[in-house]
């Protein structure tokens, strides 16, 4: 029931995948592969913390089977880093995994990973994301193949307490809260095994075994009679072979001349004469003759890369009960099934849909319960969004009163997360991954990169309230924190030459959106410079609902495009 978390952690990190990601983050392969080893005991020890109580193993288990874990990570990992986008998302979710194992203390993580490693404090933060996740991702595979259960989990952390021993030192066990290295050793293990003996160990499910059995596998009583007349077996068998080996040199001598001109005879004689050889190499295998001729292997086609991309399904509702649709699914099939409902449910051309066929995206899981989501499609003003096994509901979707949380919660079950979007929670989430980013950034001496700063400032929420450019109180301790980074920036002497752009969504005049977006940047820049930003690091710009970075069908999508974003000029 148990694994070594480590080697498959080094085998999903192998050379080739460590130089893609030392690419994408700007490090060496070898500085790269330091920090990951790095951070592999650190969180792992985190993740033994975490579990070492039976509510804290409930909730790690609860987190390790979310819909945020991808058990495929292994697979997945080498086209992940070919993607900007895809390794942005990879971070984001690792981050907030990391959030809840860690609480508030991947800051120090990263700056502690940075102070062993030499690392920037950043970088060390994007990488340990990456490591979190692949090593969520390890765990899910392993309880989904073997059939575990929470009570297993215990065990299985304590199985990596010689390795997490051996490699977590002080420092990186006092960022995470943990006390000496010495003191979780010691401790720790114990903890887990009294865990482990507070759960019920049911044995597991046997799945059924696929290989047929032979009948000389069979008790032993029944081992004498059958060895008496072993030897009738085995003539039985080559004659079989025999007769297989005759029937294949037939068939492929006909198929030549069938398909071989006359004055290519010649040449297609020693062709023939190599394909009828097959067989008889094969002879000694008498059980499978015709499977292992290295004609029929050759002709197998090679097997296509494993999609990486969740489906994708959104629609809005009008005031009339019509929706506008827009989905992405993997195959032609998959597309098919979603029209043949949608015509059956609203007829040939009432629906406006738009479905683009990806080969890249995986299996739409949600189209099994189509016949639960088309009465909501018919919902008038309802909002829906499902990204993979991601399911969000706004508008009068979310309505309390018309019960729509509840009744997906029930036709889609467990597997799937199913929410209301909440604009407050999406806030207090982009502070606190935004706060623990900065630290990251000012720790081991700071990093003023125009980059790394943008990218960091990015992840704060400036949630103005609709019409307005005053900037909201909920924004105020974040845009002064990144005041402080800048400042600091530029009594070093490397001032951070910043563009302050707003965005709106696409709800609205657009000529009003782009002057009320220059108006809320115009606010951002001011602010700052209030506190002490030199004003000639800073400019300002609005771009309506220019370039987009969610779809706007949706009341999540429309809060993620109206946003201030900060880009890094050259100096």
């Amino acid at each position: 029931m148990s694994i070594n978390v480590f080697k498959l952690l080094e085998t999903v990190l192998n050379e080739d995948v460590v130089r893609n990601l030392a690419t994408a983050v700007g490090l060496s392969p070898d500085l790269t592969r330091k920090v990951t080893d790095t951070a592999a005991p650190a969180l792992i020890a985190a993740i033994m913390h975490r579990g070492s109580t039976p509510d804290g193993a409930r909730s790690l288990f609860s987190t390790i089977q979310s819909p945020d874990v991808d058990a495929h990570i292994g697979k997945q990992l080498p086209y992940l880093l070919g993607s900007t986008t895809d390794l942005a998302r990879l971070e984001a979710t690792g981050r907030g995994l990391l959030q809840k194992i860690t609480g508030d203390r991947i800051g120090a993580l990263a700056e502690a990973v940075s102070s062993q490693t030499g690392a920037s404090p950043l970088t060390s933060l994007s990488l340990c994301s990456v490591v979190g996740a692949t090593l969520m991702g390890i765990l899910k595979q392993h309880f989904a193949t073997s059939q575990g259960l929470v009570g297993q989990l215990p065990t299985l952390l304590g199985h990596q307490a010689p390795t997490v021993n051996a490699r977590l030192t002080d420092r990186i066990a006092d960022a995470l809260g943990l006390g000496s290295a010495a003191m979780f050793g010691s401790a720790t293990l114990a903890k887990l095994k009294d865990v482990s003996a507070h759960f019920d160990h049911p044995a597991p499910t046997m799945r059924p075994v696929s290989v047929p059995v032979s009948p000389l596998a069979a008790d032993q009583p029944t081992l004498a009679p059958r060895r008496k007349h072993g030897w009738l077996w085995w003539v039985l068998a080559l004659v079989v072979a025999a007769l297989a080996w005759l029937l294949l040199r037939s068939c492929s001598t006909h198929e030549q001349v069938a398909q071989t001109p006359a004055h290519d005879s010649a040449a297609a004689a020693p062709a023939a004469e190599q394909t009828a050889s097959a067989p008889a190499a094969s002879a000694p295998a008498a059980s499978e003759p015709v499977a292992s001729a290295p004609a029929v292997a050759a002709s197998a086609p090679a097997a296509a890369p494993a999609p990486t991309v969740d489906s994708h399904l959104s629609f809005t509702v009008d005031k009339t009960g019509v929706p506008t649709l827009k989905a992405t699914v993997g195959s032609e099939a998959e597309k098919q099934q979603l029209l043949d409902a949608l015509k059956k449910k609203f007829g040939p051309t009432t629906v406006n849909a738009d479905i683009t066929v990806d080969p890249t995206t995986k299996p739409a899981d949600w189209l099994a319960h189509l016949d639960g989501l088309l009465p909501l499609m018919a919902q008038p003003g309802a909002e829906v969004k499902i990204d993979g096994t991601h399911l969000e509901l706004s508008g009068t979707a979310a309505d309390a009163k018309l019960g729509w949380l509840d009744k997906l919660k029930s036709l889609f079950g467990p597997t799937f997360d199913i929410g209301v979007f909440n604009v407050q929670q999406a806030v207090a989430d982009a502070t606190q991954s935004f706060r623990a980013a900065l630290a990251a950034l000012s720790g081991n001496g700071g990093s003023c990169a125009g980059a790394d700063v943008a990218k960091v400032l990015n992840l704060q929420v400036v949630n103005f309230p609709a019409g307005s450019a005053k900037i909201p109180g909920s924004a105020t301790d974040d845009l002064r924190q990144s005041a402080t980074a800048l400042k600091s920036c530029a009594t070093s002497g490397k001032p951070v030459q910043l563009e302050v752009a707003g965005y709106s969504d696409n709800i609205g005049n657009a000529q009003a959106n782009a002057a009320l977006s220059k108006r809320r940047a115009e606010s951002v820049r001011t602010f700052l410079v209030a506190q002490g930003v030199p004003a000639g690091t800073l400019s300002s710009q609005g771009y309506g609902a220019e370039r987009p970075v969610d779809s706007n069908d949706t009341e999540s999508g429309r809060f993620h495009n109206r946003r201030i974003e900060f880009a890094s000029h050259a100096q």
